[in-house]
């Protein structure tokens, strides 16, 4: 499943990357047109420049007067909390206003209070240097002095209004912790009397500096021990009753092995020596020897001893355990009832102890919580005669002479990275309103056929070029795919089609009838476009005399098709094109054309029209057994594959198939498989064939009913 999910990751990462490489042009003008924007923009951007203060702030200690010591809590939370409370303290209209005063900012300005107000605020910034509990106060202006002036002001006016909060909080402080020493001492009084009222009650002294003592009598720990005894014994057993419902429950051909596995019974080794022997009898006995060799013999004499061992001390085990567990019984029993006298003994003693000791333990608490209360206060009050010393500036504010906006590196890098951004956005959205054929998953998730073959871009005419071509390999694929998703043996009639003009059927057609011929089967082509005939072409001959002719007048089979120079390949010419191309082809004369060469021939391609254009195409698809769709790569939309499909099937015809048609898949990497066999295909040196260029007369007769050979692999 691993490895599944990484292949899967692997070839998402590669279409990705396929993507990226066909938009090149897009993805480089988007980051350009955005590259020279934020250039334009930095550059008209006025200067400004920064003056900092260092500055690091103690903490105003809070005192809990209730527990009489310093509120605590969480670090980290309290330093965020407690920063982001000066960021607010420095940028607040108190500070600020102090600071507009200390340099009259209203006269250097020329402007009012509340104006003044606002722009202070907007250029003075507040932030915590990294890793540190330090203060950066900065200030931004046009001019280098001013900026640095108000930076100290403003640090000046903080640290000010600093001392202010924290003498107001220190009194606070007193005044809350007097109030609860006075609640304090109040406290203590009532909690004096109870104590004296309960030693009185139970018979107690009362001793002014005695603290804490048990709070139960000296019965407790006995009675604790009865109680631990209690349940260790129930747990054991507890334990030995589920061994002994194990070995009663079992028949006696398993009791050996679940007695082996019980923790009181204690024979383990010896069970596994038995299932060793058993294992190595066996290992004999597939070894080939027989039931009477001595080894044999040896070994399950040596098995019978161990199981009658195993036999009695399983059974003797199992008396043992009955034995065991009715003495925990009767100890079980026993101890009960020395728990239960301990619990009435102490119980009435425990009573009167554990509410004296909690009394007192209340009575001590109040007297230290009074005590602490009364440090605090004495130690508070001297720092409030103290000058507070809350501020440390570390850095003092200075002139930089190197403006800090704009930020030309920052400005630009960002624009390289939002243009990159927007350019690859925008080639995944032109990929996606892309709605061509551009890979094999397009053809089988949308037309549900498979893709018979993967033919490169600007193949050649085979029978035409010189050594061993490369690209012969995609048409053996395609061969050897027709072969196989063939469901009859009978279905040798195929035409070939395509949704519009221009994608390469033709070509298709003449290569793959040429690799069928070169297979050893009997070949016959037929130029069926009756609009626009082009098979001839390729073999330099005349288009004078063909199908038109045999289906308008009596001609026989030996008249109009040739031989190619192709051994098994043979040739049916279009010839004088029609004014109705479509009631020809749809004549009892064009079916009984077809069964007899079915018959006559291992393999008939049929070149048609494209299939949205005429209506030439349909009627070919009625006639044939099996249609075969050439679609180009990257060039009609889906929909209209889907339609060249839907004319097929409205007609009766059967798709056997895709040809994925002028894929640059040296180029492309979701075809490079395919690429392989442009390596392992390409001509050595030396390795030839003679270039065949044009055709030749027929030499010997058509292929008879009889001559076709039966059916088998292509290869």
């Amino acid at each position: 499943m691993q490895n599944s999910n990484q292949n899967e990751t692997a070839q998402q990462a590669v279409d990705y990357w396929q993507i990226l490489k066909n938009r090149y042009g897009v993805i480089l003008l988007a980051f350009l047109l955005v590259f020279l924007t934020a250039a334009v923009i930095t550059y008209v951007m006025p200067k400004k420049y920064e003056s900092i203060a260092l500055v690091e702030v103690k903490q105003i200690v809070d005192m809990d007067p209730t527990m009489s010591g310093i509120k605590s809590s969480n670090g980290a939370q309290m330093s965020r909390q407690f920063m982001n409370t000066q960021f607010e303290i420095i940028v607040a209209p108190e500070t600020l206003n102090i600071a507009i005063d200390q340099i009259q900012l209203e006269s250097r300005w020329g402007q009012d209070r509340k104006s003044v107000l606002a722009q202070l605020k907007g250029i003075v910034r507040t932030s915590q240097r990294r890793g540190t509990d330090l203060i950066e106060i900065s200030v931004r202006h046009g001019k280098k002095a001013e900026a640095q002036t108000i930076a100290k002001a403003v640090y000046e006016a903080y640290k000010e209004r600093r001392n202010q909060l924290e003498r107001s909080a220190r009194n606070d402080q007193l005044k809350a912790i007097k109030i609860e020493l006075i609640n304090q001492n109040d406290r203590i009084a009532i909690l004096r009397k109870r104590v004296e009222d309960l030693a009185e009650k139970h018979g107690l002294i009362f001793v002014e500096d005695e603290r804490g003592g048990k709070t139960i009598g000296s019965t407790l720990p006995l009675k604790e021990k009865a109680d631990n005894d209690l349940y260790e014994a129930n747990r054991k057993r507890d334990a030995i009753a589920v061994q002994i419902n194990k070995l009663l429950s079992v028949a006696e051909v398993d009791l050996i092995a679940v007695a082996a596995e019980l923790p009181d019974v204690g024979f383990k080794e010896d069970y596994v020596k038995f299932e060793n022997a058993k294992r190595d009898l066996e290992k004999m006995r597939a070894s080939g020897f027989g039931p009477k060799h001595p080894d044999i013999l040896m070994h399950q004499d040596i098995i019978l001893g161990l199981e009658k061992s195993l036999t009695r001390k399983a059974n003797y085990a199992k008396k043992a355990l009955k034995h065991n567990l009715d003495i925990l019984d009767k100890k079980v029993e026993g101890l009960k009832g020395v728990v239960e006298a301990y619990q009435s003994q102490g119980t009435e003693k425990s009573r009167g102890y554990s509410e004296y000791n909690m009394a007192r333990h209340d009575y001590d608490r109040a007297l230290d919580l009074k005590e602490g209360l009364e440090r605090t206060y004495n130690a508070e009050k001297t720092k409030t005669k103290m000058t507070p010393t809350n501020i440390i500036v570390h850095e003092v504010p200075v002139i930089n002479d190197n403006p800090v906006s704009p930020n030309v590196p920052l400005n630009l890098a960002l624009g390289a990275v939002v243009g990159l951004v927007f350019g690859v956005g925008i080639a995944f959205l032109l990929e996606h309103m892309d709605t061509s054929v551009k890979s094999i998953d397009d053809v089988e998730r949308f037309l549900n056929v498979s893709v018979l073959a993967v033919i490169p871009r600007d193949v050649g005419v085979l029978h035409k070029q010189s050594g061993l071509s490369p690209d012969a390999e995609a048409y053996r694929i395609l061969r050897t795919n027709i072969e196989f998703n063939r469901k009859d043996a009978e279905d040798n009639a195929i035409t070939v089609v395509s949704g519009g003009a221009g994608e390469g059927k033709s070509t298709t057609l003449v290569n793959l009838a040429y690799v069928c011929a070169q297979g050893g089967y009997t070949t016959l082509m037929i130029d069926a476009d009756l609009r626009r005939p082009r098979l001839h072409t390729f073999f330099d001959i005349s288009n004078s005399v063909g199908l038109t002719n045999y289906l308008t007048t009596d001609l026989l089979l030996e008249d109009v098709i040739l031989q190619t120079p192709v051994d098994n390949l043979y040739f049916m010419p279009s010839g004088i094109l029609p004014a109705d191309a479509a009631g020809i082809l749809n004549s009892r004369r064009m079916s009984e054309l077809i069964q007899d060469v079915k018959q006559r021939f291992d393999l008939v391609l049929i070149d048609s029209p494209p299939i949205l254009g005429v209506s030439d195409a349909s009627v070919l698809a009625s006639e044939v057994d099996l249609t075969m769709i050439v679609v180009q790569h990257r060039k009609l939309p889906r929909n209209m594959l889907i339609r060249v499909k839907q004319a097929v099937e409205n007609v009766g015809g059967q798709v056997i198939g895709v040809v994925l048609n002028n894929v640059d898949i040296r180029s492309d990497n979701q075809y490079q498989y395919y690429t392989s066999y442009y390596t392992y295909y390409a001509p050595s040196t030396g390795e030839e064939l003679p270039e065949v260029t044009s055709s030749k007369p027929l030499a010997n007769p058509l292929p008879s009913t009889g001559d076709k050979k039966e059916e088998e692999d292509l290869y």
